[in-house]
């Protein structure tokens, strides 16, 4: 899986993350996973799995079909 085009998608991502005082960051990918980190505000909110799945992990699995789980650690 190509690193550069995970952290394009992150990118584009990241900017409704930081209006809400929170942010993402890459952290690695292993086979079909793609593990990233939550921050700031996003970071310990009860929505961040809510976000994660509905926001991150969807648009992530829209532009690389090769993704199959998204993963905060």
């Amino acid at each position: 899986m190509d690193e550069d085009k995970v952290k394009s998608v992150i990118s584009k991502i990241r900017p409704a993350l930081q209006r809400d005082g929170g942010d993402i960051k890459f952290v690695s990918t292993d086979g079909e996973t793609v593990k990233i980190r939550l921050t700031g505000a996003c970071a310990g909110c009860p929505l961040a799995t809510i976000t994660l799945k509905s926001t991150v992990e969807r648009i992530i699995k829209q532009e690389i079909p090769q993704v199959k789980k998204v993963v905060a650690v």
